[in-house]
């Protein structure tokens, strides 16, 4: 195996194997030779390697090795140094096209970003003046703005070609000005500085004024930076900690403090009762991508914040995104597609109406959810809606509703409701007849469930199922075996206006009154 030799052309690192190495070596002694006594004969060798270099890189990349072949295709393509022009070698260098320039952040001449030293290089001035320019309009609250939008917005002008860009026909001299370069030197480091160089003392010693308040503010926007990054990897982190916990070991995220020990509420659990068991594994995959690859971003800007480096991410970060949205979409047709299952809703109801209305209407659970064998629930916010869930039988159980109002005349009437949802008003109305829910009256007792259940196997359809109790103005009620049960109050005041509070019964005994219902103390003589 050939012995590989690192060389350093036009400050581009090659690898090259011996052979190459050796060929390349007299061939660049030549050009020595030929231009290296004669007037702008250094510039020329200049220009030579940085042409080198550039073919070089269009022949192997900066990861690949040089061969023999390749100095030979150099060689064809530049020509040998006998075959230039003896009477003009300043013309001998290999001319490179014209191009339109570009702007780009001037590593060479920074101070913060180098956004005011490529603006300087790119119009041929001074550095200075538009630092002054943008030190002025900082004041005013735009400057900033528009420094972190070009700074943002500006690449780094790295390799020679964007340089060369960067700064147009003044490339050369801009080199020429601050480049040490030994032309007899094939592995030679080249050490320069780019920059604009201020003639005036007064701009030098205000771009070395500039500098000392840019390495202040360096500083503080470093640690500004990594204090940032860290808190960017810490959620991300977390956040994917936490979902993985949830969704892969089902470790509690969420509690309900109703039941009895505690319930974990799952998204995966509830998903099998709320959409067709197909779509429940593609819509946690989908899911998954769609929370985690956004957290996995943050960490890796957190990453890049603290370390502070660069990284050609560009491919990884487009294909991250076209995933993301790809998830994203997807998730969204099956979401619609699962969605038309509460096109539409329907509504049931039946009307008791009580020929004499007692002074005290008692009421009573039969079935009561501290009674009921499920292992997990779903409660929504407030307590207003809860789900108990039993895997063996796959039922639900939903909990019901009283809802209490005034009655517009003397009599009592009760009203039991059920509401579900379909992709037609059919299909939801026969829904909510199979809702299983019993109540009924005897004498002065309202008896009635906790809870209601919908049928074995049947989707979760928005269902929802209570009782509208309407009675009289002082009419008394009296809650036996302290129900669980969610009271709705709803009246309208002295100015008409339509209020509703809901509560749980808690209190046992309470009374309807002009303002609605109202707690009535336990050792209130006139109810006793």
């Amino acid at each position: 195996m050939d012995k590989t030799i690192n060389i350093n052309l036009g400050g581009i690192l090659f690898q090259i194997d011996e052979e190459a190495f050796r060929k390349l070596r007299d061939y660049l002694q030549s050009i020595n030779n030929r231009f290296g006594n004669s007037q702008g004969g250094n510039e020329t060798i200049e220009d030579i390697e940085l042409r080198i270099a550039e073919i070089f890189q269009s022949q192997k990349g900066l990861a690949g090795v040089i061969t023999i072949e390749n100095v030979a295709a150099m060689i064809s393509i530049i020509g040998k140094p006998e075959d230039f022009d003896h009477g003009e070698p300043e013309t001998a260098a290999p001319e490179y096209q014209s191009q339109k320039k570009r702007m780009y952040r001037n590593p060479d001449d920074s101070i913060i970003s180098g956004v005011c030293g490529g603006i300087g290089a790119y119009l041929d001035n001074d550095p200075v003046l538009f630092r002054i320019l943008f030190i002025i309009s900082a004041m005013f609250g735009v400057g900033i703005f528009i420094y972190i939008a070009l700074w943002i917005a500006l690449p780094v002008a790295r390799t020679d070609a964007q340089k060369r860009a960067m700064y147009g026909e003044s490339y050369h001299t801009s080199i020429n000005q601050n480049r040490q370069f030994n032309s007899n030197q094939l592995t030679g480091s080249s050490q320069y500085n780019t920059g604009y160089k201020s003639e005036s003392g007064i701009g030098n010693a205000i771009n070395e004024i500039f500098r000392a308040i840019g390495r202040v503010f360096y500083i503080i926007l470093r640690i500004l930076l990594i204090m940032i990054g860290v808190v960017l990897v810490l959620t991300g982190f977390l956040s994917i900690l936490c979902f993985v916990m949830v969704v892969v070991f089902k470790f509690p995220g969420v509690y309900s403090i109703e039941s009895s020990g505690i319930n974990l509420i799952n998204f995966t659990d509830f998903l099998n009762y709320l959409v067709s068991p197909s779509a429940v594994p593609w819509i946690t995959f989908l899911t998954s991508i769609v929370l985690i690859l956004p957290m996995i971003a943050i960490i890796y800007w957190g990453v890049k914040m603290i370390f502070w480096f660069s990284a050609r991410d560009g491919v990884v970060s487009l294909v991250a995104f076209v995933v993301w949205v790809m998830a994203i979409s997807a998730l969204t047709v099956i979401g619609l597609n699962e969605g038309v299952s509460f096109a539409h809703s329907a509504k049931t109801s039946a009307e008791i109406v009580l020929p004499a209305t007692p002074d005290t209407l008692y009421i009573v659970t039969d079935n009561k959810i501290a009674d009921l064998k499920y292992e997990k629930d779903f409660v929504l916010p407030h307590k207003e809606y809860s789900v108990y869930i039993n895997d063996d039988k796959k039922e639900l159980y939903i909990r019901s509703y009283l809802a209490v109002d005034r009655a517009d005349n003397k009599s009592t009437t009760i009203e039991a409701r059920k509401y579900a949802s379909g992709r037609t008003e059919t299909e939801a109305l026969k829904r909510t007849e199979g809702l299983l829910f019993n109540y009924g009256i005897k004498g002065d007792t309202l008896h009635l469930d906790e809870y209601f259940t919908s049928p074995a196997g049947r989707k979760w359809s928005a269902d929802n199922v209570g009782i509208n109790l309407y009675i009289p103005t002082g009419t008394v009620l009296k809650f036996e075996n302290n129900p669980r049960i969610l009271l709705h109050s709803s009246f309208r005041n002295e100015s008409n206006e339509y209020l509703e509070s809901s509560w749980e019964s808690g209190n046992s005994l309470w009374v309807m009154t002009n303002s609605g219902l109202e707690q009535v103390p336990e050792k209130s003589s006139k109810f006793k």
